[in-house]
């Protein structure tokens, strides 16, 4: 079977991507402050999840109750993703994109490949070909903040009194998932951003804001 063709690049979509612990919430607040100040409509979103039937998938991915009885197969959680960034991507992005708006989402499609194409093992094709069928676009821009999987998993302990189905997994399966995404902007540097995470927070936030301003000025400039 030939590869899925590369899908375009949307100059207005910027995706924010990165393991456990990676400070993407201070990140995405930086990014929205940067395009307001510049005079930008911001959309800022996430997946999965982002529309209230992608929130309702989201609980079913995430929570994990009942996984004792019926776990949930790594095929079913990758349809799943898609089946929620399909309705995420028709409600949310594309009408904003339309619009004018910046839309800023904290992870997107490279969360799959990494996910479920490095951590479960699942076939890169299959989710270049979901990706083309439901998805139909990539950011123009994606930041991926790179964090240590134990530094990481240190930040996120007590965090959360009950983690999620996907934050209970071992430190293997975020090893692979780290991998995957550094693979990911090896692959594609003209549109990966790579954040060195073990910095404070701020000081994350300050180097994403730099790398979105940068790209926004090469843009301005082309």
């Amino acid at each position: 079977m030939s590869a899925p063709a590369v899908l375009p690049r949307h100059p207005r979509l910027i995706s924010l991507e990165g393991g456990e612990g990676a400070g993407k919430s201070t990140a995405l607040a930086s990014v929205r402050e940067l395009l307001l100040r510049r005079g930008h409509e911001v959309v800022l979103t996430r997946e999965p999840g982002g529309t209230p039937l992608a929130e309702r998938i989201r609980t079913l991915l995430l929570d994990g109750r009942g996984a004792e009885d019926e776990p949930l197969l790594p095929e079913t959680e990758l349809l799943l993703m898609f089946a929620a960034r399909a309705q995420h991507v028709a409600q949310v992005v594309r009408p904003a994109l339309e619009r004018g708006a910046f839309v800023v989402s904290d992870r997107f499609t490279d969360s799959s490949y990494a996910y479920q194409g490095h951590g479960r093992g699942l076939d890169p094709q299959w989710i270049a070909e979901l990706e083309r069928r439901a998805v139909g676009l990539r950011p123009g821009l994606t930041l991926l903040l790179d964090l240590d999987v134990r530094e990481g998993r240190a930040r996120t302990s007590g965090r959360d009194l009950w983690p999620d189905r996907i934050e209970r997994e071992q430190d293997e399966f975020f090893e692979r998932v780290r991998a995957g995404f550094r693979a990911r902007a090896q692959a594609e540097p003209e549109r990966f951003r790579v954040i060195d995470a073990a910095r404070p927070p701020q000081a994350v936030a300050a180097a994403v804001a730099a790398a979105v301003a940068d790209w926004l000025d090469a843009q301005e400039r082309a």
